[in-house]
């Protein structure tokens, strides 16, 4: 895709030692700047190999202020973020696995890109200019995170940038830039049910101000529908520190998307208020988790769509979310370009999960926030349409920004 070459012009300048403006600019700053934090960096290792024997690599971007994120080119698995808590302890943040293989098996979406639909079409069908499409199932009869072999159980093929502050940007300060990994796949016509053969490119970004920023761009020859999101499992006191009932959870939205008992959205946009689920102040999670309430009982906690409240539609990121741990004084920002976040309070880990170090995830040991465009879309046209058609781009923005308070 275009972006690609656009990104990769920096590295490939500095490769061939072609760009002097920017060796003038290095050679002319002060003692100071020249002592400051670089960018953040990235490197690959030999991870293991998939059941049909290709070769799977990890990837390891690391900052100045010493987070560490590693990506998988198998499913786009982000399998550990390492966040510096208030005494400078580097804290594992996501639940997952220390094996490619524990990942091949699995089947709770630990840290991937899923698509090509995540969340839930209702049947596992849908209807687009008069044809209507089966899809595969996966949950029950409905159709779950892009199906049966969805983007998270696929290799995608990679692309790694380092790259120094961009002129002009907020980030062209001294100790600045990013490294990315891009990571890119074609789905072709017919995979899982869907239409048209997908070409998605999907870029993983670190930043030294602790951000953890998901592009996707997504272009079809046929008319589909697309939605795209990053599962990780979320808990700020550690993957391996227990339940999450008590992080405290903040959300822009004043309405959420009520579901049926296959946690198929019902159609409604309830408003949130005098509901367990009103967290537009931060809100401990577990206050209202057992409360008697019809929707809770569905899910078996939180497992909903909520409907952010500044969406427009224009494509600006904008805040949708703020988690944060008392115990280590961790605290996550989540902005998005998207319309809707789910939130699942991780209420069908059940001990089985056996992750890294051993650790058996138990309930409600991890959060997600998945930011998405509505469940059942496809069926649902009251919803923000996820409707991709030839010659129109699908692009979507989140960054999880991490601090400590």
């Amino acid at each position: 895709m275009r972006r690609l070459l656009l990104l990769t012009l920096p590295a490939l300048l500095s490769a061939c030692g072609g760009d002097r403006g920017e060796t003038a600019r290095r050679d002319s700053r002060s003692n100071d700047e020249a002592s400051s934090p670089g960018p953040p960096t990235i490197t690959s290792e030999f991870w293991g190999a998939t059941p049909d024997g290709d070769s799977v690599s990890l990837y390891t971007l690391r900052n100045a202020s010493g987070m560490i994120v590693q990506v998988s080119d198998w499913g786009g698995i982000v399998t550990r973020v390492l966040v510096p808590d208030r005494d400078g302890n580097l804290v594992d943040v996501v639940l997952g696995h220390d094996s490619l293989a524990a990942y091949v098996a699995g089947t709770t979406y630990f840290g991937a890109i899923v698509g090509r639909y995540a969340n839930r079409i209702a049947g596992g069908r849908f209807e687009l200019d008069g044809t209507t499409y089966e899809l595969a199932t996966n949950n029950g009869e409905n159709h779950l995170h892009g199906g049966i072999r969805g983007f998270d159980k696929v290799l995608w093929k990679t692309f790694t940038v380092q790259s120094g502050p961009i002129p002009g940007s907020p980030f062209d300060v001294p100790g600045a830039g990013r490294a990315s990994l891009i990571l890119s796949y074609v789905s072709e016509d017919g995979d899982q049910g869907y239409p048209g053969q997908l070409e998605a490119e999907v870029t993983v970004t670190l930043t030294n101000g602790n951000e953890l920023k998901f592009d996707y761009e997504v272009t079809t020859d046929a008319p589909t529908v697309v939605n795209l999101t990053h599962h990780g499992y979320w808990n700020l006191g550690g993957h391996d520190s227990g339940s999450i009932l008590d992080h405290e959870l903040e959300l822009r939205a004043s309405r959420f998307t009520p579901v049926d008992a296959g946690l198929i959205p019902t159609g409604e946009l309830r408003h949130v208020e005098g509901t367990p689920f009103d967290f537009r102040t931060p809100t401990r999670i577990g206050e209202r988790i057992e409360a008697d309430d019809e929707q809770l009982g569905s899910g078996g906690g939180y497992d909903h769509n909520f409907m952010l409240d500044d969406w427009t539609g224009d494509g600006a990121l904008r805040l949708a979310a703020r988690l944060r741990d008392p115990t280590t004084g961790l605290a996550m920002e989540v902005l998005t370009t998207e319309p809707g976040l789910q939130f699942y309070s991780g209420n069908f880990l059940d001990g089985s999960d056996v992750g890294k170090a051993g650790t058996a995830y138990g309930h409600r040991n991890g959060l997600c926030l998945e930011t998405q465009h509505f469940p059942d879309s496809p069926n649902r046209p009251e919803f923000p349409s996820t409707v991709l058609r030839p010659g129109e781009k699908y692009e979507s923005t989140t960054v999880y920004q991490f601090r400590t308070e």
